[in-house]
């Protein structure tokens, strides 16, 4: 019997749809690799079910594990092996090996001490061998005696023909020497040679006859004398030494005791006004009129009239190259008749006054005559000047103009002086004494101010070396470290001679070269930052994959295992 339904599927028909899964209940009510599924069609009508066999998948073949394997495998051995030391390789910032100890210590002042040993040669014409060695014995022992006199090792020695020959070499430990000509006077004194010629530091010193040296008196007071004088002498070289000292890198435990008295301001302008050393500076002589004339100028004959001698005995310390030009309608800055200092800064208008730059490298000292009726006020008010210094670059002399067009030789007499004389300004020169002494000085403190610029530079190119350990270090400068602390040593050994500031010259110029490496110095804007975003966009599509399939293989091989484990 059959009941019809609404939607018109009848009682015969639900029994013939779920025959089936009674037929595939057990005795124990469970259900095995069976299910029935009841769909309901969209508009409504007669439902419908559907029985899906759920299968598990077929045991994957051992073989194919294996190949899986491998190949995940030989991706990672092939980033591991190849890649990554590829990278490395190639992206190792390559750091020569510098003696940072050695380096520290020249910055330091450990393995050099700027002391001079200085011979002087006394003449003593009028006292014999014995009263000589007295004189010499005593003075020697007032020397040594001096508190504040840390820089200079003075030696005496009495006066022979072997003495004033080894004081002329250009090498050696104690040359540049001090002769001293006691003779007796009137009153004592002691001056400068008043000799033009004269190739070494000579100083004439006379004593009165009762100062006479004899055994007996032990020479006492004309040797205190003498000890006081070559204090003096020695000031103002002990002074810049004091300078140098006080602004350089040297631990104050390793400089030498010295007394700030020294370093006073004047000797502070005059340090700061010099130009920096260097082995060749360029000269440059110009003539600027605010007309037609003068034309010419014979600047040739009046520099080697009035300013060669002293180019020449600046050799051995520095070369000179020299050029002149003529510049004509030449408007200064400042038209005023008297110039005060506020208008000797825009006096010079470069862009009027067209001047020569450096040639070769070198740097350019100007020497700059300017024809006109203007003068320079003084602070008085009442008196004026011709000329002006400009600090680390040149001298101008303000010079009537001649009637003729022609500037003659003996014309330019007194400007030329001028530029002589503030050139040994600007060159560092002191101040006090004979010309072949202050040359001597110059020689000595620019020997100290050149070893204490290369050991400050090695000392700073240690301190960035440790401070930036990921900057790039290249052999040249490990190169030029190497031979700037050679040249250092050679310097010390020689000190206070001509062949001590070539070494320091070059000590000087390899530390500059090694700290200012230009690979070296791009590598101080590179920071850490730059390196992760340069870096993730490229090992992010290539890491991830790769560790996520290292992922997913492993927890297969757990699982593997696991079921391994449950089977036994």
């Amino acid at each position: 019997m059959t009941m019809d339904l609404k939607n018109g599927s009848t009682i015969s028909d639900i029994n013939a749809t779920t025959a089936p899964i009674n037929a595939k209940v057990d005795g124990d009510n469970s259900i095995t690799n069976a299910a029935t599924v009841t769909t309901i069609e969209p508009n409504g009508h007669r439902p419908s079910s559907t029985t899906a066999k759920l299968k598990s998948p077929p045991p994957e073949q051992e073989s194919h594990i294996f190949r899986r394997s491998l190949i995940i495998a030989s991706f990672w051995l092939l980033v591991l092996c190849l890649g990554l030391p590829i990278w490395w390789k190639t992206t190792t910032i390559y750091r020569a090996n510098l003696p940072l100890d050695q380096m520290t210590d020249w910055a330091d002042g450990k393995l050099c001490s700027p002391v001079f040993p200085i011979r002087i040669v006394i003449e003593t014409p009028s006292l014999n061998e014995q009263e000589t060695e007295s004189l010499i014995s005593i003075t020697q022992h007032a020397l040594d005696a001096m508190p504040d006199f840390p820089s200079h090792r003075l030696r005496l020695e009495a006066n022979s023909q072997t003495a004033l020959e080894d004081a002329r070499l250009p090498h050696g430990h104690e040359n540049n020497a001090l002769v001293i000509r006691l003779t007796p006077g009137d009153v004592a004194s002691f001056k400068p040679s008043s000799s033009p010629h004269a190739h070494l530091p000579i100083f004439e010193g006379t004593y009165p006859s009762n100062l006479k040296p004899t055994p007996e008196t032990k020479s006492l007071q004309l040797a205190t004398y003498i000890a006081a004088q070559l204090r003096q002498t020695f000031a103002e070289e002990q002074a810049i030494m004091s300078y140098f000292l006080a602004t350089s890198t040297i631990a104050s435990d390793q400089r030498p005791q010295v007394s700030h008295d020294r370093i006073d301001e004047s000797l502070s302008k005059r340090m700061t006004r010099s130009m920096k050393y260097s082995g060749t500076y360029h000269l440059t002589f110009s003539l600027f009129t605010s007309g037609s004339t003068p034309s010419s100028w014979d600047i040739d004959s009046a520099i080697d009239r009035y300013m060669r001698p002293v180019l020449d005995m600046l050799k051995p310390i520095h070369n000179f190259t020299i050029d002149t030009q003529v510049q004509l309608y030449a408007i200064p800055g400042v038209q005023s008749q008297v110039l005060t200092k506020e208008d000797l800064s825009s006096f010079i208008n470069a862009a009027e006054w067209p001047l020569s730059p450096s040639i070769g490298g070198a740097p350019t000292i100007n020497f700059v005559i300017y024809m006109g009726n203007q003068t320079i006020g003084l602070d008085s008010g009442e008196e004026t000047s011709q000329s002006w210094l400009v600090p680390q670059w040149g001298s101008v002399y303000l010079l009537s103009p001649p009637a003729a067009t022609h500037v003659s030789a003996e014309f330019l007499k007194q400007p030329v002086l001028t530029f002589a004389s503030h050139l040994l300004s600007l060159l560092g020169t002191p101040q006090s004494g004979s010309l072949p002494m202050r040359l001597s000085t110059l020689t000595r403190v620019r020997s100290v101010d050149m070893l204490l610029r290369a050991s400050s530079s090695l000392g700073s190119l240690a301190r960035l070396s440790l401070a930036l350990p990921s900057i790039s270090i290249p052999s040249r400068v490990a190169d030029g470290v190497a031979k700037s602390i050679h040249h250092l040593e050679l310097a010390c050994t020689n000190l206070g001679s001509t062949e001590s500031l070539k070494h320091a010259r070059i000590a000087e110029t390899e530390a500059e070269r090694a700290f200012f490496e230009k690979s070296m110095v791009g590598q101080l804007y590179f920071p850490d930052e730059h390196k992760v975003a340069v870096y993730l966009p490229l090992l992010g599509p290539v890491g991830v994959p790769l560790l996520m399939g290292l992922l997913t293989e492993f927890k297969a091989w757990k699982m593997r295992k696991q079921q391994k484990a449950k089977v036994s």
